[in-house]
């Protein structure tokens, strides 16, 4: 646990939802990955783009200087521009034919790199070019090739100088994989025309140094990333593992022995997990309590009548008196008709959680119910010639809920007040809707319940009945069952002395009213 608190502390962990955090550590390379290689593909064609400006003004302002020198002056320049500019420079006379060549003229400027006798950290430089190249969607550039006629129309960009009159730029890709840019420029009127040659080498240079410091800086992210992942995964499995080996513990049948973290200071998605356990495991002992409870209550209430039964049945064959003999049977057919009534009060009892939670819940005006139910009754005469006086107040008491059931509810009360009530005393049921709740009471005038005993009523087979009432006619089950089904509609049923200070009690059922 401590060690759980600790990592929390730490971090933002326990404030964020676990998805945010996982996103966010496994995007972040990737998008500076991503992110790093559309740049250096911008970088790149900004350089490019400069170049070509640089390549374009060079070639006009070489162009004019050629134009109107004598042949010497221009071989001249032609040797002395390449030689400083570390360039190509090539001129041809109105006809397209080569006349003058730097490189012919005097040492080349530069040559190009021969890839086979490069190292191999220069041959897998020119694979991330490749692919980078690939992933950006760049346009494939054309090979530098000399051709093999030196003429103006093996060059396209001469074609067009001196087709359109204005100098013309072309990229090309050299042998070890860096830019070659030619430029083409008219030289003066009479159709001659200048090629300038540059192998931009400092640009390739330029966009791998980039790219090593962007693949330092992914290599640091990723670095960084996986650690938070360790970090990540700490702060989920610890307290994982914690609640697992509670749920085990829960399993093995020492639940009571387990204290499953609720880890308050968490409000994420762990937190939410371990307060649910810890809120199942608190319910499952309730509910293993309650059953336990009411397993020892079932025997208990069954072993009466069955002593009993199992008595008379054994006195039977010694009794000769047909009168006694007549006594013991309506004993045991006594017996059987409340072990009968027994066990169908416990079927439904123990059911009725689980029937409540398929229910289909309806609009229902409990008001007409009430009294729909209190018409039945007469028809049948199980008031015991008690009268029921009903009264309702407010608006119409509309709610949700199952007919059936909350008939049942009912009906056990009004079976309550019944059983208590003076036979020249009325019965008042009274619903009232306030505009939030529901309530129906039931008041009757019998000898009232002690407040000591208010909750006591509502147990399981706790039964005291009127003492003119046959022993065994009631289960104990009736209002244990009824706040059952009232709690199942979110509503209460409580009991509570009658406010006019007269003998009798009131039953009052309170159930959340539909607006």
């Amino acid at each position: 646990m401590a060690e759980i608190r600790s990592a929390d502390r730490l971090s933002w962990s326990g404030k964020l939802s676990l998805t945010s955090r996982i996103l966010a550590v496994n995007i972040l390379p990737l998008a500076l990955l991503g992110g790093g290689i559309f740049y250096l593909d911008s970088y790149r064609k900004q350089l490019l783009s400069e170049r070509y400006k640089l390549a374009r003004i060079e070639a006009q302002i070489t162009a004019e200087a050629l134009a109107g020198a004598t042949r010497e002056r221009q071989e001249a320049l032609l040797v002395q521009i390449g030689k400083e500019q570390h360039m190509r420079l090539r001129m041809f006379d109105a006809e397209g034919r080569l006349w003058a060549d730097s490189f012919a003229l005097d040492e080349p400027s530069f040559t190009f790199s021969d890839p086979v006798a490069e190292p191999w950290d220069e041959d897998f430089a020119r694979i991330l070019d490749r692919a980078v190249d690939t992933i950006v969607g760049a346009e494939p550039i054309p090979d530098y090739i000399e051709p093999e006629e030196a003429n103006a129309d093996s060059w396209p960009e001469l074609a067009r100088a001196r087709q359109e009159g204005f100098s013309q730029i072309q990229l090309r890709d050299a042998p070890d994989g860096s830019p070659v840019i030619n430029a083409a420029a008219p030289v003066g009127l009479r159709g001659a025309t200048l090629l300038t040659t540059r192998n931009a080498v400092d640009i390739t240079e330029s966009v791998r140094s980039a790219r090593s410091t962007l693949g330092i800086a992914v290599l640091l992210t990723l670095g960084a990333s996986i650690l938070l992942s360790l970090f990540l995964a700490r702060t989920i499995i610890a307290p994982l593992r914690l609640l697992a080996s509670a749920a085990v513990r829960v399993r093995q049948g020492r639940e009571r022995d387990v204290e499953v973290p609720r880890l308050p200071e968490r409000r994420d998605e762990i937190g939410l997990l371990a307060r649910a356990v810890s809120d199942m495991t608190g319910a499952l002992r309730h509910r293993i309590d309650a059953v336990e409870s009411f397993a020892a209550d079932v025997a208990h209430e069954i072993k009466n009548p069955l002593a009993s039964l199992r008595s008379a049945i054994e006195s039977l064959p010694r009794v000769e008196d047909s009168e006694l003999r007549r006594k013991l049977i309506d004993i045991a057919t006594h017996d059987v008709r409340r072990i009968d009534r027994l066990v169908t009060e416990i079927s439904e009892a123990s059911r009725i959680d689980a029937e409540m939670s398929r229910a289909t819940l309806e609009r229902i005006d409990l008001a007409q119910l009430v009294q729909a139910i209190i018409g039945s009754r007469e028809a049948r005469a199980e008031n015991q010639d008690r009268s029921i006086a009903f009264s309702s107040s407010g608006w119409a008491a509309n709610i949700m809920g199952n007919a059936q059931r909350l008939e049942r509810v009912v009906e056990n009360l009004l079976d309550n007040a019944v059983s208590f009530s003076p036979p020249d005393a009325p019965i008042e049921v009274h619903v009232d809707n306030d505009g939030e709740r529901v309530t129906l009471t039931v008041t009757d005038s019998g000898p009232g319940i002690p407040e000591d005993s208010r909750e006591k009523v509502f147990r399981r087979f706790h039964s005291v009945r009127p003492e003119s009432e046959d022993f065994g006619n009631h289960s104990g089950l009736g209002l244990a069952i009824a706040r059952t089904i009232a709690e199942a509609h979110d509503g209460a049923l409580t009991a509570d002395a009658r406010p006019d200070g007269k003998s009798g009690a009131i039953l009052k059922l309170d159930l959340p009213a539909l607006r």
